[in-house]
């Protein structure tokens, strides 16, 4: 907490009347990410000439804020155990996919079975790539979002 202070130019007083915990601090820094996820999302992806290049689009975006954020994810997952979004951040990020899905629906350019569900076991997959290094995350979207399209 005092490097945070530091950092923010602020007193350490300042900043616990704000943050009560390590954790207190953590959390919003972890809610403020996935707003904007959310909002990439919203503003650029649900726009995208097609649904299946937005859907692409949302969860690459997701992996580069993961990759760019490692030590952020490292300090959630030491705080409360899981990186897994809860709470409204996850739902309007789940909303986005849903949208992304049902327009492709549409379309015709997503596979008519594809859920929400699939869409976050990809993202969780795509953590677990970044998080172990485990090869080409980005190739890994590639391929995890073909398995969406219509065939």
């Amino acid at each position: 907490m005092p490097e945070v202070a530091r950092a923010a130019g602020v007193g350490i007083g300042t900043v616990y009347r704000h943050f009560p915990s390590r954790a207190a601090l953590i959390a919003a820094v972890g809610e403020q990410r996935q707003a904007e996820i959310v909002e990439f999302g919203r503003s650029r992806c649900l726009a995208g000439a097609t649904a299946v290049e937005g859907l692409a689009a949302f969860v690459e975006h997701i992996g580069e804020v993961l990759d760019a954020e490692r030590g952020l994810s490292a300090s959630i997952e030491a705080a409360f155990g899981s990186t897994e979004p809860t709470g409204e951040g996850r739902a309007q990020a789940e909303a986005v996919a849903g949208q992304l899905l049902a327009r492709g629906k549409e379309e015709g350019t997503v596979r008519a079975d594809a859920e929400v569900g699939d869409v976050v076991m990809i993202v969780c997959g795509l953590a677990a790539v970044i998080r172990n290094d485990a090869g080409d995350w980005r190739r890994y979207v590639r391929n995890a979002c073909a398995g969406l399209r219509q065939p």
